[in-house]
């Protein structure tokens, strides 16, 4: 393990050695008037980051006291970001004073030790010092280490990432199993929500390269069977975007907790902007989706049954013309996950199929 104070960056590897040389020989309990410590034994590796790089974290605090916890911050690109999410920003110091939480790989990190009354930033310029809540600091670059390599599955002739990092979906985390997401023998891609370990684990991949400008489409085998909690998302995202803030184009099937309701939108994001959605029902069977992002325009498309052209029998259409992006970084994600603000949860494992994707530029 390494003791970190807060030296400054260019003092050689050599003092943090003899620091945690001296800190595990001479010192036990915390006297009265020292000041607590945050020792790491686990260090994340350095990398540029992403919603979808997620890596565990862990130490030990010397001398903290009941009722103080943890609070990570990550280092990517301009700002210093809390984690693992801002919905649960803060880490848990056990009896012993270790502590371990999982967090968006970045390339520096900051550990903080704060008071209960301390709200953490979402995000910071820079770590912020000793004070006004925060009782100690801890600053370190990440590892030299690789990050795990990517599962990838093959799929309509593209290969997709699959999700393994938790995300945090309208405040809530959730979490995600890799061996969720398969392709059978027809090559079409499967999706699941099961129980493991008392937890629902949610399915998700996405595309390893951006398309842009173009005409995507989905074929759903079934989406009407879903329970009322489910959320089947098919949508472009950039993940270095913010939260809050990110733009993109979905085609969402849900009824968002409430039974017999409409279960299918179309969504220019920000979401919470009211002419960006558009709310409709699909009956049961095959469904084929169709986005064509255009400079300036968005058109949705709903078609009964399987179809590779855009002339089947229309159930929704409908044309955005305002804020629509511009093409970046964004990627095609597939998502199945549950609405935990539901009122009516899961009672049973949920798997839906995706016959096929394509994408015509």
């Amino acid at each position: 393990m390494f003791r970190f104070t807060r030296l400054k960056a260019h003092q050689p590897a050599r003092t943090f050695l003899l620091a945690a040389v001296a800190l595990l020989t001479g010192c036990g309990a915390s006297r009265p008037g020292d000041h607590p410590t945050i020792v790491l034994d686990h260090l994340p590796p350095a990398g540029a980051g992403g919603s979808e790089a997620f890596e565990a974290i862990s130490g030990k605090v010397i001398g903290a006291e009941a009722g103080q916890q943890i609070v990570i911050y990550s280092h990517s690109g301009a700002w210093w970001w809390v984690q693992p999410f801002r919905s649960r920003p803060f880490t848990a110091v056990a009896a012993d004073g270790s502590w371990k939480t999982p967090t968006h790989i970045g390339n520096d990190y900051a550990a903080l030790l704060v008071d209960p009354k301390f709200q953490p930033p979402v995000k910071l310029a820079a770590p912020p010092t000793v004070g006004n809540g925060v009782l100690a600091v801890t600053t370190m670059r990440g590892s030299s280490s690789a990050p795990r390599a990517p599962k990838l599955l093959r799929f309509s002739g593209y290969d997709w990432k699959v999700r393994t990092a938790p995300v945090d979906h309208n405040g809530e985390p959730t979490e995600y199993e890799p061996a969720n997401a398969w392709v059978d023998g027809n090559g079409h891609l499967h999706l699941l929500m099961g129980q493991a370990d008392g937890h629902w684990r949610c399915a998700g991949v996405s595309l390893t390269r951006s398309l842009g400008y173009g005409t995507y489409r989905f074929v759903v085998q079934d989406s009407a069977m879903l329970p009322p909690s489910a959320v089947l998302a098919m949508f472009t995202r950039d993940d270095r975007e913010e939260q809050d803030s990110h733009t993109g184009l979905d085609v969402e099937l849900s009824q968002w907790g409430k039974p017999k309701g409409r279960n299918a939108d179309y969504v220019v994001q920000p979401y919470y902007i009211p002419e960006n959605t558009t709310h409709f029902t699909v009956p049961p069977g095959p469904v084929t989706y169709v986005v064509n992002w255009e400079p300036g325009s968005a058109t949705f498309r709903a078609l009964a049954g399987v179809t590779a052209t855009s002339h089947g029998r229309q159930m929704m259409e409908r044309v955005f013309k305002s804020g629509i992006p511009i093409p970046a970084a964004e990627k095609v994600h597939l998502d199945l996950y549950d609405f935990f603000h539901s009122q009516s949860g899961l009672q049973h494992p949920v798997e839906v199929v995706i016959e096929r994707f394509e994408y015509l530029p």
